[in-house]
């Protein structure tokens, strides 16, 4: 039986970016014991477990064993044939976004974690930022929202592709905002209009959609992966305020109609560590089902991340009519 004073065993698989900083945050939660760390890249695995001193595992399975979740941290293309065994031996998963590569991996691998009765949570990392902790609360009232995610190339990795560009940009960073917008739009999809072009790689690099949804509201996404300057901002258009966000700098500035006129208000949002409150929502998520015998929904769960994934997927396919239709840039299937 699993004590409610008992710590969660966790692992994680890939120990690239992202890998090494869920194995660093999982060493540092009290609530949790790290079992260890598996890569295929054998010495990938040995430099990031001996800085925690845990075990590098010869296998994804050897390790599972010995925990009771995992973090599943490894290329897009790689995540349903990592996850489903996983979730076979009903071990609670982290996955990070997206979901998987395609729609089709994530609505099986959704229905085969709910079949499980685990813990299946999508890493959208954004949802934990504390600007997003404001915006949400004042999500009322929608009307226009402008998103811009801009990042420069991903550096070159020895033996490897570049990290995230196994996909296109909009599955590598516009799913972010995608998860964001239709976290705060409570409403269905109407209409996608949707350019994009490949710029170092073999998928679109930049990206533009607008989405139109059946209550009115609107929203405008850009993602690049070829910029020089870095830039997460979102603006939100209410119908009595204007509220802008700079989620990288946890900064905004909020404009708001009052019987006085209009106000402006700088907002300093606290800082925090997003994505170690992602880990401890997962941990406590488990912890609770382990506790209980219920499944605790986590913030982001697989469902949510199958949304973002299918909009995402959808706006892909809208970049590929639209550059088939004017002869532009032939992006690869």
């Amino acid at each position: 039986m699993f004590g409610k004073n008992d710590k969660l065993k966790v692992g994680v698989i890939g120990a690239g970016v992202l890998g090494k900083h869920h194995t660093r945050l999982y060493n540092e939660n009290p609530d949790v014991e790290l079992i260890g760390v598996y890569d295929v890249a054998e010495n990938a695995a040995k430099e990031v477990a001996g800085l925690y001193g845990v075990q590098a595992f010869d296998s994804q399975f050897s390790l599972a064993e010995k925990c009771d979740a995992l973090t599943v941290a490894v290329p897009a293309t790689l995540h349903y044939s990592t996850a489903m065994p996983l979730i076979e031996m009903k071990k609670h998963l982290l996955m990070e976004k997206p979901l998987a590569a395609t729609v089709e991996e994530a609505r099986t691998l959704v229905a085969a974690a709910e079949k499980a009765g685990i813990v299946f949570a999508v890493g959208h990392v954004e949802r934990f930022n504390a600007a997003m902790d404001f915006l949400q609360k004042n999500s009322s009232n929608t009307l226009f929202i402008e998103a811009h995610r801009l990042a420069k190339y991903p550096p070159r990795r020895p033996g490897l592709h570049r990290r995230g560009t196994e996909v296109g940009v909009v599955l590598d960073l516009m799913i972010h905002d995608l998860d964001l917008v239709l976290t705060m739009v409570d409403s269905p999809v109407e209409k996608i209009d949707a350019v994009g072009m490949p710029v170092l790689s073999k998928t679109e690099d930049i990206a533009n959609v607008r989405l139109k949804f059946s209550n009115g509201a609107v929203a405008n996404v850009t993602a690049s992966r070829v910029s020089n300057e870095p830039m997460r901002k979102f603006r939100v258009f209410q119908t009595d305020s204007y509220i802008s966000m700079d989620y990288a700098k946890s900064s905004g500035r909020i404009v708001k109609k009052s019987f006085l006129g209009v106000g402006t208000k700088n907002v300093s949002l606290c800082e925090k560590n997003a994505l170690a409150s992602e880990i401890a929502d997962f941990v406590d998520a488990v912890r609770s089902a382990k506790n209980n015998g219920v499944t605790k929904l986590p913030k982001v769960p697989g469902h949510a991340g199958l949304r973002a994934l299918e909009l995402a997927s959808a706006i892909t396919e809208e970049i590929k009519r639209y550059n088939g239709k004017y002869g532009l840039y032939q992006l690869n299937k």
